[in-house]
């Protein structure tokens, strides 16, 4: 028989697994979702997330609280009498009222090889580190931070200049349709959980504004993988003078280059730029408040030249 199940998630990469499970003809009794935040231009208008507009679209009841400290909300969780709670970046901690709340628990589908990467970011960390590879787990959740066993894994190469974003949406789909094959083996019974390691424990920790800035005295890998980590959001960035003023620019592509000189130096005209060790060379580049142009473009609108120092 389909499942009875709740769906936590918020964002983008939480969609695709809420379909995969009404496809597969799953009754979804409630989508919980994070607040509608401020939006607009100006800030005035409230923005649902997108699970929220997805699950509105499909009829399915949506609740918004802000966490589950109040009993009664954590009693409305239990009235909907699941069988199970389908967690996908929801984006609270879920207490033991929550994860115990149905028939067979919280089951959290997370975007990296456990134990590497537990937490906030996993798909930035990642890249940031240069990793081969990562995947997305199903797991059981218990009260830990992304501690809890193991049920199916789906492992994913991280290609040499693949960025965030391009990851994400592979992920999402992988995650999806993984998160469907873990809910009919525990539909028949046949799901089977495995303990995490107990080494190789990383965390990754939300990224910070501190940490966008370019740090060119870094060698040429780490500084490519730090803006791929890091485009299309928050960006990396660096600083340049332009027509007499310093100007900030978001690199959201590059690839290793031929080169060496004091870090941060345009080293020709084609904007390559020393690092600590080796350069790289942005590959797309954004002004700020302007259209994100891939660097041949960019610079005939805005050329910067050789031997020029940037920060």
């Amino acid at each position: 028989m389909p499942l009875r199940i709740i769906f936590m998630g918020t964002p983008e990469f939480s969609v695709p697994t809420l379909s995969a499970l009404v496809d597969a003809g799953h009754e979804i009794a409630a989508v919980y979702t994070q607040p509608p935040r401020p939006g607009g231009r100006r800030g005035l208008d409230l923005k649902k997330s997108p699970v929220h507009q997805a699950a509105e679209l499909l009829g399915v009841p949506v609740l918004t609280p802000v966490n589950f400290k109040d009993v009664p909300d954590r009693q409305t969780f239990r009235d909907f009498d699941a069988d199970v709670a389908v967690v996908v970046a929801y984006g609270l901690l879920l207490p033991e009222d929550i994860l115990s709340g149905t028939r067979y628990g919280c089951y959290n589908g997370h975007a990296s090889l456990l134990p590497r990467w537990r937490g906030a970011a996993p798909i930035q960390r990642a890249i940031m580190a240069g990793d081969p590879e990562t995947g997305m787990m199903v797991m059981k959740m218990d009260r830990g931070l992304d501690t809890g066993p193991v049920a199916l894994t789906k492992r994913v190469p991280i290609g040499g200049t693949m960025t965030a974003g391009e990851l994400h949406d592979k992920l999402m789909h992988v995650g999806a349709a993984l998160m469907k094959e873990a809910m009919v083996q525990l539909e028949m019974g046949e799901l089977t959980l495995t303990p995490q390691p107990e080494e190789g424990v990383v965390y990754a920790a939300k990224i910070s504004k501190d940490e966008t800035r370019i740090d060119f005295t870094r060698p040429a890998a780490d500084v490519h993988n730090h803006i791929r980590g890091l485009s299309p959001f928050p960006g990396a960035w660096f600083e340049v003078e332009i027509a007499g003023r310093m100007e900030r620019i978001k690199v959201l592509g590059s690839e290793r280059a031929e080169g060496a000189g004091a870090p941060g130096t345009i080293l020709d005209d084609g904007l390559t730029i020393a690092c600590g060790d080796g350069a790289v060379r942005p590959t797309r580049l954004q002004r700020a408040g302007g259209k994100a142009l891939d660097t041949a473009d960019f610079l005939r609108g805005t050329p910067i030249a050789a031997g020029t120092r940037i920060s």
